[in-house]
């Protein structure tokens, strides 16, 4: 809630978006554009607002997270009008399933059983209705839809909670060199992009043994390049193709070096 705005503001403006929505798919006088969209179009729009929203957030810009929210709020407000034209829910349905989602999963807050919230009682929830669900695998759910990093990380802790992982982190550095030397000996285009595929969910493996978020720490270290090759060109004052690999790595040590200071 923004400071100072009356408590009613929030009802009346989420009124007002799914009003807007309607009057866009409305097929008498509505937008050409949204009318002619599905779920499947609409799709990438939703991954790519929520991939803004985090991007948002890692620059601290409180006035873009605002709108970027702004915008992720508007793919579920746009999902939910093309489900209830079909009949098969609305909005009201979405929150009420959220809501009762968030009740479940906090016993200890609406249920008065007590305790805390630690991840095995949290994941102790979430199986139990994935099995509601009809699940029979420990690793059903984990959507295909996610980077390829982040659900080779999710797709191995959920193995992990089986019993099925390394002991201790020896075990997956020994697959990385493995799997380094199956790239090397294989024989076609094919085999290597198979391989390849193995190595790096062997990396996964190593640094999810770490301890460490893979897609955070690929996330960090995409943009560490981009700001030392962007200060490598901004040295180079506009002469970075034309310098020699040897040039080019004198001015990466130096970026590195001066990054450390």
């Amino acid at each position: 809630m923004r400071q100072g705005a009356p408590p009613s503001d929030e009802p009346r403006q989420i009124d007002r978006l799914l009003a807007i929505m309607a009057r866009l798919r409305d097929p008498d006088g509505g937008c050409e554009w949204d009318l002619a969209q599905d779920f499947a179009s609409i799709a990438p729009y939703t991954i790519e607002e929520a991939y803004e929203v985090a991007d948002a957030i890692e620059r601290q810009d409180m006035s873009e997270l605002r709108d970027e929210l702004g915008d992720l709020l508007l793919q579920v407000v746009f999902h939910s009008r093309m489900a209830e034209e079909t009949g098969a829910f609305d909005f009201t349905d979405v929150a009420a399933s959220i809501s009762s989602k968030m009740e479940s999963r906090h016993p200890h807050i609406f249920g008065g059983e007590g305790g805390t919230m630690e991840e095995t009682r949290w994941e102790a929830l979430k199986e139990t209705e994935r099995r509601s669900k009809g699940s029979t695998s420990a690793i059903d759910g984990v959507a295909l839809a996610l980077p390829a990093l982040m659900r080779a990380q999710k797709i191995q802790k959920r193995a992990a909670r089986t019993g099925f992982d390394w002991p201790d982190p020896a075990g997956s550095e020994a697959k990385i060199y493995e799997e380094i030397e199956e790239v090397k000996a294989a024989t076609s285009v094919d085999e290597r992009a198979e391989e390849a595929g193995d190595l790096l969910f062997a990396a996964v493996n190593y640094v999810r043994a770490q301890g460490i978020d893979a897609e955070q720490a690929l996330r960090a270290a995409n943009a560490k390049f981009e700001k030392r090759f962007r200060a490598m060109e901004e040295l180079a004052a506009g002469q970075f193709n034309a310098l020699s690999l040897d040039e080019k790595e004198e001015l990466w040590q130096a970026v590195k070096t001066k990054s450390r200071q």
